[in-house]
């Protein structure tokens, strides 16, 4: 993104750099050059405001670059699993907390860390979140885990017996509740076994929403840790196509959302977030319906998965 705008506004480094200076702020030509090619990104807070500085002046809406930018890579000891992080992620979350109980929000899923997480939203004719497709690898933080614990919100919750369906493809099998009054449901999924302290373990499930009508206008995943890799790909129906759709992250929930750039449709109606880093954090993506005959937007409900 950088190296594009770059490009587009024909700005030299040289430029780029005794313009920051003007504002007050310090960045060498060796720094730009490597966040141009992204062999580094910026990390120290001079740098960052500089990432700020950057946006008006090749001409991006804010947050454009910032947006791209994951969290401090770690280094060392700070490495390791931080479950302090999560805590931050969810912030306490009442939401999650009257989902799980007290006693399960404490402790959720303490005993695993995420590493690759895949998921696929399929949105209907009536731009409903029709069906919600993840595959989520994890790795064991200690001997005896044999589950993981997802909590799901999607619209059309209050759906008949039958119209709400959970599968599980990879993992033994799920214990599932719906909530409807809090719009979710959670599962607990088996995974056949008993996993060893760093053993890893791949589930896939699936939840189907038949005769969903609820239109939705966003969706997004609560990342507690740092993943290696993290896909949020979202499928709509030729005849249900949005006017816009952006990518969005907020450091921990209730937290104020920074927009990404822009994304466009592929020629299968897709669009997808693929963040270079997955620093922990809510991670989402948001998307406008055309106006209807009354110049209203028809943007109603959304979902999230943690």
């Amino acid at each position: 993104m950088f190296a594009a705008a770059l490009r587009r506004r024909d700005l030299p480094l040289e430029r780029v750099r005794d313009r920051l200076r003007a504002r007050g702020i310090s960045v060498g030509l060796a720094t730009l050059s490597y966040w141009r090619s992204g062999r580094s990104q910026p990390e120290r807070p001079e740098s960052l405001r500089a990432v700020d500085a950057l946006e008006p002046l090749l001409g991006l809406p804010a947050g454009t670059l910032s947006s791209l930018l994951a969290s401090r890579r770690p280094r060392g000891r700070a490495a390791r699993y931080d479950p302090e992080v999560g805590r931050r992620v969810y912030a306490d979350d009442p939401y999650l907390r009257e989902a799980l109980g007290d006693e399960r929000f404490a402790h959720f899923n303490e005993g695993l860390q995420s590493t690759v997480i895949h998921t696929t939203v399929t949105l209907n004719r009536h731009r409903a979140v029709c069906e919600l497709a993840t595959t989520h690898v994890v790795r064991a933080r200690r001997n005896g885990v044999s589950e993981l614990t997802v909590v799901v919100a999607m619209d059309d919750l209050e759906l008949p017996d039958g119209g709400v369906a959970f599968e599980v493809r990879y993992g033994e099998s799920a214990r599932v509740t719906r909530l409807p009054e809090l719009g979710c449901l959670t599962a607990d999924i088996l995974f056949g076994r008993t996993l060893a302290r760093n053993e890893t373990a791949v589930v896939d499930y699936t939840v189907r929403m038949a005769g969903a009508t609820t239109p939705s206008h966003s969706y997004e995943r609560r990342v507690p840790a740092a993943l290696r890799a993290f896909l949020l790909h979202i499928r709509f129906d030729p005849g249900a196509l949005p006017a816009v759709c952006h990518p969005y992250f907020r450091e921990h929930v209730g937290a104020q959302a920074r927009r990404g750039a822009r994304l466009v449709l592929d020629a299968s109606h897709t669009a997808h977030l693929v963040p270079a880093r997955c620093a922990p954090g809510v991670h989402g993506v948001h998307w406008e319906w055309p106006r209807d005959d009354d110049g209203k937007s028809a943007d109603f409900g959304s979902g999230a998965e943690n």
